[in-house]
C-alpha cells in the first residue's frame, strides 16, 4: 500500500513534506539559522509552553521580561514568563552569539510529560537598540515530518532606535550595547528620538550610514542594515 503525502504551506513561510497518519508531537528536534549579513543574535531562548501563553504579542505592551532582554539580551526573566517549572525550555542553544549565516542545531525539546502544545522563541538582535527575532506562540504540529518557518525581526516599542553605539543596554538606558563585529563607527548624532509606536511590532530597520566617524548612526549601512526574514527554523517533529 502507498504512502500518501502532502505539501503544505502554513504562516505564509512554511514548507512541510510528511506522510498522512495522526500522531502526538513529543519530541522536537529543532535548527535555528541566522539569516542576516551583519546581525548577531544574543542567547537564544526556546520554550514549548501551554497555548494561552505568549512571550510577545504584536500590538500589546511588552513585558519587561521582553524588555530586558530586548533591550540588553537578558533571558533570565523570560522562563517564568513562559510558565515557570510546567515549561519546555532551552536556553542559550549556541552557546553564546549566534553569528550570520551560523547555526545551532541539535536542540532537542521532550514535551511528553509536560503536553505542552505551544512554541516561541526569542533572542536580541546586536546592533540593534532593541531589535529581537521572534516566534510567538506556534501550535507544534501533531504530524511526524520536517517544518521550516521563517522568523521576523520585531521592536517591543521600549527604546528608540537612535543607532548609537554607547554601551547601554539595560531598560531605560538608551543606545546600543555592542557590535560584536567590531564593524561599526562611532560620532553618530542619533537616528530617532523616541519611538511613536510603544506597542510590539514588526521592526522597521535600521538605517546606517557610511560615515565611520559621525552621520547620524553608528551603525554601517553596507552591513547591518536587513530586511525581513532574519532567522529560519527548522523542526523535526519525531
Amino acid at each position: 500500500m502507498k504512502k500518501r503525502f502532502s505539501s503544505v504551506l502554513v504562516y505564509g513561510f512554511i514548507f512541510t513534506l510528511f506522510p498522512l497518519f495522526t500522531a502526538g508531537a513529543t519530541e522536537l528536534s529543532l535548527t535555528v539559522k541566522n539569516l542576516t549579513h551583519g546581525v548577531y543574535f544574543t542567547p537564544i531562548f526556546i520554550t514549548a509552553h501551554a497555548s494561552d501563553t505568549h512571550l510577545f504579542h504584536t500590538g500589546t505592551q511588552a513585558s519587561i521580561e521582553l524588555q530586558a532582554m530586548a533591550e540588553g539580551g537578558d533571558i533570565s526573566g523570560l522562563s517564568e514568563l513562559a510558565g515557570g517549572v510546567d515549561a519546555d525550555t532551552v536556553e542559550d542553544p549556541a552557546g553564546g552569539l549566534l553569528g550570520p549565516g551560523q547555526m545551532a542545531s541539535d536542540i532537542t525539546i521532550d514535551t511528553d510529560q509536560t503536553g505542552n502544545t505551544h512554541l516561541s522563541l526569542v533572542a536580541m538582535m546586536l546592533p540593534t537598540n532593541d531589535g529581537f527575532v521572534g516566534l510567538d506562540a506556534l501550535a507544534i504540529p501533531m504530524v511526524p515530518g520536517t517544518y521550516i518557518y521563517y522568523l521576523n525581526g520585531y521592536d517591543p516599542g521600549t527604546a528608540a532606535n537612535d543607532e548609537r553605539i554607547t554601551g547601554g543596554g539595560s531598560p531605560g538606558v538608551a543606545g546600543i550595547p555592542a557590535a560584536p563585529g567590531g564593524d561599526a563607527g562611532t560620532g553618530g548624532t542619533g537616528v530617532a528620538d523616541i519611538d511613536t509606536n510603544t506597542a510590539v511590532h514588526i521592526h522597521r530597520g535600521v538605517l546606517g550610514d557610511t560615515d565611520s566617524a559621525g552621520g547620524p548612526s553608528d551603525l554601517d549601512s553596507t552591513i547591518h542594515r536587513w530586511l525581513n526574514p532574519v532567522a529560519m527554523v527548522i523542526i523535526e517533529v519525531n
